[in-house]
């Protein structure tokens, strides 16, 4: 809505005619972080992509751009034991420094060790180089519990809208 208001007296202020019938812009998210197909999220903004027997997590685009710019991740050991919910790492940023948690309990059976020398793959690739661990899962029927990409995108607008 801000945006249409600035457009429109954007168009006025330059003298420009704007249509009233024209084809409008699509509604425009407040979240504007990328939300990926295939994956699932947790209100907790952290992401699991579940292929075969492993459980890739990481945080979410939304999650890293309200972080700033993360300046060193600390994760769990391989065989490390993680609980739906539970903190499993913390990240640093410029910010704060904050937990992450677990979409899904199981057995960490890798961590990505790029982020050691290189934490701020959490921020620019987030949903790739930037994931964090790989879990074997202990209960998948949790991923049920997860949202998909639509409400997790509605749920990123609605807490965005009471801040």
């Amino acid at each position: 809505m801000a945006l249409r208001i600035w457009a429109s007296s954007t168009a006025n202020a330059l003298g420009l005619s704007v249509a009233s019938k024209a084809p409008a812009l699509a509604p425009l998210s407040r979240c504007f972080s990328s939300v990926l197909d295939g994956l699932k999220y947790a209100k907790s903004h952290e992401w699991v992509k579940h292929e075969g027997s492993v459980a890739l997590v990481g945080i979410t685009d939304h999650a890293q751009d309200h972080l700033g710019e993360v300046v060193f991740v600390e994760l769990p050991e391989v065989g490390a034991a993680v609980s739906q919910g539970g903190s499993f790492a913390n990240i640093e940023s410029v910010k704060a420094t904050s937990d992450v948690n677990s979409p899904v309990s199981g057995e960490v059976v890798e961590v990505n060790d790029k982020l050691g020398e290189a934490p701020g793959l959490v921020n620019t690739s987030p949903y790739e180089d930037g994931w964090m661990i790989k879990v074997k899962p202990s209960n998948p029927s949790e991923l049920e519990s997860l949202m998909g990409p639509k409400d997790y995108t509605k749920f990123c607008e609605e807490e965005d809208a009471a801040h």
